[in-house]
């Protein structure tokens, strides 16, 4: 089976080629408008950054899709999942820290047009529990309630990479992102026997904590939220493994130390769960489109405290009602395009059109491959990887004009302009300012400075403070050619 994607790239050079005006165009040009009646609620899931992250997807991306929900009569509203405690300082595990960090990276109601809602609550228990018999691994997903309870899911994604899932695209937004926290510790594989944290990680049980050089030696202790680890009189640390959640709180504590060696199954384990997971909400909500904007492609998630650099240029955005073709798209987008010299793709050496760059740039380790969860969801028949790239074209600047007041310029202005005139035609012989008749343009363009001096009189602000006159002797040309003879040095000039 080929599905459509639908594409415009990132190049814009009039209102109805900007990104923004793109977002909308492709979500009609692949009928994601045809999924919205009115009426309806329509969920605009998302990843709202976290804390110190810069390259999630700006707040306007969702004001545009929920504006134009809006114009289709449904009811919109934009949301994030809290996540598991996935470091000893989370930032989003809450609904308050979520919505904490949400405001502080622009998602607020005032913003959208619409509420930004934690979609499974407080703890992040509320949710739908939906049996998946076609999963490859899971047999059982946890949808956010939120989500679940919705007429319609638009799944806006930024394409990015990403530590354990190697990609992050459409299939993570769903298979992660709309999780509640028990669905995630569901496809992180908590309590799994086989590929758990407490099952497959190598733990060093002769490990010696040195609390005088190890100055965040309690981390160890308290990065798991159940108390797992203790460290003993000896400062030898036991750990109770049988009981780990996977919620990975830990493993930024205990990686570095050498107390745990990674092991590629969690990793890969996760990766086809992701795919199974997505699957789980499709299956729950009845109308779903999928919108990714393959921009600012860091290598590591928008889940990391940090944005690197991007690997490969702004690809553009894609649109499409299969999770897999899209996220096979933009795979394929990323390996055709050069890398960004100076970037991680770089560095790692997968810089070259036609490189696969994810495996080795975004991965956490070496292995992983940026196929697993997409055929995973082409495996439980979620859908598809051939796909029909369809090159939309833009659709006129009318559409995208500033909608408060359409009023050409004169209708608008022209009372306000007789009450409050911002020119002033009454000086300067109607000319409005204090300026020079003519200057040696070409005089300040040169690439190594410029040909004529610093004015006599000009104080010094390159430090960041005002001095008086800034002692540099009179240059032997004159500064300003033109100016000589035009007036004399106003008090204005004395500091």
């Amino acid at each position: 089976m080929t599905s459509d994607v639908y594409f415009m790239d990132a190049r814009s050079d009039s209102a109805d080629t900007s990104l923004i005006a793109k977002t909308v165009t492709v979500f009609d040009a692949a009928g994601l408008d045809e999924l919205v009646e009115p009426g309806d609620v329509v969920a605009i899931k998302l990843h709202c950054g976290e804390w110190n992250s810069s390259a999630y997807l700006r707040p306007v991306y969702a004001r545009a899709i929920a504006d134009r929900v809006k114009e289709l009569g449904g009811r919109p509203f934009v949301c994030d999942t809290t996540t598991l405690t996935y470091s000893p300082f989370s930032t989003r595990a809450t609904e308050l820290d979520l919505l904490q960090t949400a405001e502080r990276n622009g998602f607020s109601s005032a913003v959208l047009g619409c509420p930004f809602i934690a979609a499974d609550g407080y703890v992040g228990t509320s949710d739908y529990r939906v049996d998946i018999p076609e999963g490859y691994l899971l047999k059982e997903a946890y949808v956010a309630q939120a989500i679940a309870a919705a007429d319609v899911l638009i799944a806006l994604t930024h394409f990015k990479g990403h530590g354990m899932g190697v990609i992050g695209g459409a299939l993570k937004n769903l298979g992660i992102g709309a999780q509640s926290k028990r669905g995630k510790f569901n496809v992180h594989m908590g309590g799994h026997p086989k590929y758990g944290v407490g099952a497959v990680v190598e733990f060093d049980e002769k490990f010696v904590v040195d609390k005088e050089k190890d100055i965040e030696w309690e981390l160890i202790e308290e990065a798991c939220p159940i108390g797992l680890f203790e460290i003993q009189e000896d400062n030898t640390i036991a750990w109770d493994r049988d009981k780990c959640m996977t919620c990975l709180g830990c493993l930024g504590v205990m990686n570095p130390r050498g107390i745990f060696q990674p092991n590629q199954m969690l990793f890969d384990a996760t990766d086809i769960a992701i795919g199974d997971a997505a699957l789980g909400v499709v299956k729950t909500v009845p109308k779903v489109g999928f919108v990714t904007l393959a921009i600012d492609v860091s290598p590591k998630c928008d889940c990391a405290g940090f944005s690197d650099m991007p690997i490969v240029p702004n690809l553009g955005v894609f649109a499409s009602k299969d999770p897999v073709a899209i996220d096979q798209a933009c795979v394929d987008a990323v390996t055709d395009s050069p890398g960004i010299p100076g970037s991680l793709s770089d560095e790692m050496g997968v810089g070259d059109a036609g490189e696969r760059k994810f495996d080795l740039a975004g991965a956490a380790i070496e292995g992983l491959s940026e196929q697993t969860t997409i055929n995973t969801a082409v495996v439980n028949g979620l859908g598809s990887r051939n796909y029909e790239l369809h090159h939309v074209e833009p659709v006129g600047r009318e559409k995208f004009r500033f909608p408060y007041d359409e009023r050409p310029t004169r209708q608008r202005f022209a009372r306000m302009f007789e009450k409050f005139q911002p020119f002033p035609f009454d000086r300067h012989d109607g000319h409005g300012f204090d300026r020079l008749p003519e200057v040696d343009i070409e005089a300040v363009k040169p690439h190594d400075g410029p040909t004529v001096g610093t004015h006599s009189h000009a104080p010094y602000h390159g430090d960041g403070t005002s001095h008086g006159p800034n002692g540099h002797s009179a240059p032997e040309n004159q500064w300003h050619p033109g100016e000589e003879g035009t007036r004399s040095h106003s008090t204005t000039h004395e500091h």
